[in-house]
């Protein structure tokens, strides 16, 4: 396995970066106009500076996907010249890896062939599978345990683009090590809109508000959290709670639990170690600071992946995942998706546990959506 040390980050590394990063920005502006899927987002920008001769020299595209791009070949290669290419030792340069890897076996592969270095994009939602998210169950786990990996599910093509941005910049800017991951679906809904430079700085940390809470308005009220594809699903529980059932919302998007749970972590274990000083916070605390609603947090992939900020979280919290309920009638057990009803359901049944609505909405709702 080559290491870090294989690869110079030099002056030249950080200029090709940022080439890249203002063909990106311009293409986020223009795609501000519409709206693209996660999968779409990346593609575009793969081909896009393949195309670009001021960019197409700047940056490794590596194409192990299944899914069609542009016709140019100059700069698809396989990562493991770079091993014995002198121009890739003497000065990095960015790498865009577009795979289908179904497997932790087969990801753990071509992140050791590429030094654990570049920006991994991942399709296999898109494909026929068996598992959640088209990952196998052992994946997510080593995303999560990985600490060179920092893992991210993007629920729109904006935050795709965003998440891009940043990892040029962190990675061969700023020279820092390790590697950025993204799982891209190819639903193309607008679930987010276009992001302010706030709420792209806020998604790369692990989420940001997708809508506010009307305060003027009392009545019974939740925070629902979502990543990737299950945001459409968290989006249409809240407009069943409030129709349905006059249960208010306040949207989170969540790009990355597992970097909210390093942060987390990270914070409490600072302030063990140090007693005397002033303590610190980290990005979940700040977002979800009070205890007033219950949180509800969502992923596409199994529960786990959720449940890592429960230990962070001092209202009442419910992780919800692919594996966490049993099959609504008719629905395959095979590739399982997290659903709107169930979603709704542990809303209103974490909102009676607090005695803020009464128990029989709960079992109104499980017998309604046929949940029994």
């Amino acid at each position: 396995m080559i290491g870090f040390s294989s690869f110079r980050t030099t002056r030249e590394t950080g200029l090709a970066a940022q080439a890249c990063i203002e063909k990106i920005q311009t293409l986020a502006h223009q795609a501000n106009k519409g709206f693209s899927s996660p999968l779409y987002a990346m593609i575009d920008i793969a081909d896009r500076l393949e195309r670009d001769p001021q960019t197409a020299r700047n940056i490794w595209v590596v194409r192990s996907n299944q899914q069609s791009g542009a016709e140019t070949t100059h700069t698809r290669i396989s990562a493991w010249p770079l091993r014995f290419s002198p121009q890739a030792h003497a000065s990095e340069k960015p790498l865009l890896y577009l795979s289908s890897s179904v497997t932790s076996a087969e990801l753990c592969a071509l992140s050791s062939e590429s030094a654990q270095r570049g920006i991994f994009c991942n399709d296999i939602e898109t494909l026929s599978s068996n598992w959640p998210k088209g990952a196998h169950p052992w994946l997510p786990l080593w995303l999560a345990a990985n600490p060179q990996c920092l893992p991210f599910d993007p629920a729109s093509g904006a935050e795709a683009r965003a998440i891009a941005i940043a990892a040029l910049q962190s990675l061969y800017v700023e020279g820092r090590h390790g590697f950025y991951y993204m799982a891209l679906h190819d639903d193309p809904n607008d679930f987010t809109g276009p992001m302010s430079s706030l709420s792209a700085n806020q998604a790369l940390k692990g989420m940001y508000k997708v809508s506010e809470l009307d305060t003027d308005i009392q009545q019974p009220r939740v925070r629902l959290l979502g990543a990737g594809l299950a945001l459409r699903e968290v989006i249409s529980a809240a407009r069943m709670l409030r129709e349905d059932w006059g249960v208010a919302s306040e949207l989170w998007s969540c790009p990355s639990y597992t970097r909210l749970a390093r942060d987390a972590n990270s914070a409490e274990r600072w302030n063990r170690m140090h007693p005397g000083r002033l303590r610190r916070s980290s990005h979940l605390r700040d977002c979800l600071n009070t205890k007033d609603s219950p949180v509800i947090a969502v992923t596409g992939y199994a529960q786990h992946v959720a449940d890592q900020i429960g230990a962070h979280i001092t209202s009442r919290f419910v992780a919800l995942g692919a594996d966490s309920t049993e099959s609504l009638p008719g629905e395959p057990t095979s590739g399982k998706t997290v659903d709107k009803h169930w979603i709704v359901t542990l809303a209103l049944r974490a909102l009676a546990q607090e005695d803020k609505i009464p128990q029989e909405y709960v079992e109104q709702a499980m017998r309604r959506y046929l949940l029994q």
